[in-house]
């Protein structure tokens, strides 16, 4: 079974980084950035919250990684969250680093790379970041929960975990597992 490469980077929601960990019906490759580890810490608490469900953790400055190499077959990429500063070395191709390498591996094979934007508000450089990876076969998915799936519910009863876990349910799916629920299903 080919395995989910998941990168955490140094932006805020972090708490869905273990929510697709926790969903994933493949084993997860967990590599965090620096800023990474220090906002999931701020935000979450000890690293081992996350680190002990993977199958494996990568050290980001590791470019003899399995990962790194574009012949290592995977389910895709998640990047969740991604800060701008990730998206801008995606885009230009760079790879100073483990994650920005492996998103660069999953871009030149067409495998799925799923970009978790966490900025607000854009910039128009980060627009065109966006687009340019986008063009490349990205997928731009700004932490953005599908609010449309707690339809007819008192927005006072939905929780932030739920909605976490709605987003996460959506990038799974575009990696092709099974939805559980769709539109069809609420509206």
């Amino acid at each position: 079974m080919p395995n989910l490469v998941l990168a955490v980077t140094g932006a805020s929601g972090s708490f869905l980084a273990e929510r697709l960990m926790e969903k994933s019906p493949w084993p997860v490759h967990l590599v965090m950035s620096r800023w990474g580890r220090e906002v999931f810490e701020r935000e979450r608490g000890a690293l081992e919250r996350l680190t002990a469900r993977a199958a494996a953790v990568l050290d980001v400055d590791d470019l003899l990684a399995p990962i790194a190499s574009g012949s290592v077959e995977t389910a895709g990429m998640v990047v969740a969250p991604c800060s701008a500063n990730t998206l801008g070395h995606i885009a230009s191709g760079t790879s100073p680093n483990l994650i920005t390498r492996a998103a660069h591996c999953h871009l030149k094979e067409g495998r799925r790379l799923i970009l978790a934007l966490r900025e607000a508000p854009l910039s128009l450089i980060d627009l065109d970041n966006a687009r340019t990876v986008a063009a490349a076969g990205g997928v731009i998915m700004p932490l953005s929960p599908p609010f449309f799936m707690t339809a007819g519910r008192d927005p006072e009863e939905v929780t932030m975990t739920e909605l976490v876990d709605l987003f996460a349910e959506r990038v799974l799916q575009l990696l092709g597992r099974p939805a559980g629920r769709t539109w069809e299903d609420v509206r």
